[in-house]
């Protein structure tokens, strides 16, 4: 069991992080589940940039001190922000004691049969009192759904047809289209009107895009001026 440390002299205890295990190096994901992740993490900070939250992929969640962490392939926590020095040990994994909190949202991207995804998982989750838990089968090695939403009711997850997050405002969605120039079904967040949320290199391109159309706008203008003969440098 985790060594125990006691927090002014009160019944509030939290483990020492120096006797957890925050990080183990061990590389596990495959080309598509990176790419994947990638896309829903950068998504969310480059589309809200507004907002205060937290989001990674593949780093361990731990909610006890009596087991070791869950890693989901995704998560999002809403409120909280990194702490400032992130290179101390209890500070480089998400510790729910010390953020306060569970994430919102926990994401499992399934790749082979043996994640337990629908199990053990899902059990850890229900306990941890994540509001989501979502599990992306693009292979649909669980079954036939690609995509399964879980919502946390009282103390059990209910699974939902809603893709819409009602708790954080946001939605899930399979989109068609490229992203670091791979063409395929990808998993994306969405507003709740269903336009996804943009990476910062689909922002660039729209703001291109706008910028092309306002120029071309305003050749068109400027050629319709001078066939009424007036010059559009002079206006």
């Amino acid at each position: 069991m985790v060594q125990q440390l006691l927090i002014n002299d009160d019944d509030y205890y939290v483990p020492d992080a120096n006797q957890l295990v925050t990080e183990d190096d061990t590389p596990v994901d495959n080309f598509a589940s990176a790419k994947q992740q990638r896309l829903l993490v950068s998504s969310l900070y480059s589309s809200l940039e507004s907002q205060t939250f937290l989001a990674e992929a593949n780093v361990g969640i731990y909610y006890t001190d009596l087991q070791p962490p869950i890693v989901p392939d995704v998560f999002l926590s809403l409120d909280v922000q990194v702490p400032e020095n992130w290179w101390e040990k209890q500070n480089r994994c998400y510790m729910v004691w010390r953020f306060g909190k569970p994430p919102e949202v926990v994401l499992e991207i399934v790749s082979n049969k043996e994640g337990d995804e629908l199990g053990k998982k899902l059990q850890i989750y229900e306990h941890m009192r994540a509001s989501y838990y979502i599990v992306y089968d693009p292979n649909q090695q669980l079954g036939e759904k690609v995509l399964r939403v879980y919502e946390l009711r009282g103390r059990r997850y209910f699974e939902t047809s809603e893709n819409w997050l009602e708790q954080v405002g946001l939605g899930v969605t399979l989109w068609e289209g490229k992203f670091e120039d791979r063409q395929d079904t990808w998993l994306r967040w969405c507003y709740q009107d269903g336009n996804v949320l943009s990476t910062g290199d689909e922002r660039a391109s729209q703001a291109e895009q706008r910028a092309s159309q306002a120029e071309q706008r305003a050749q068109i203008l400027a050629e319709r001026l001078r066939a009424m003969g007036i010059d559009p440098e002079t206006i």
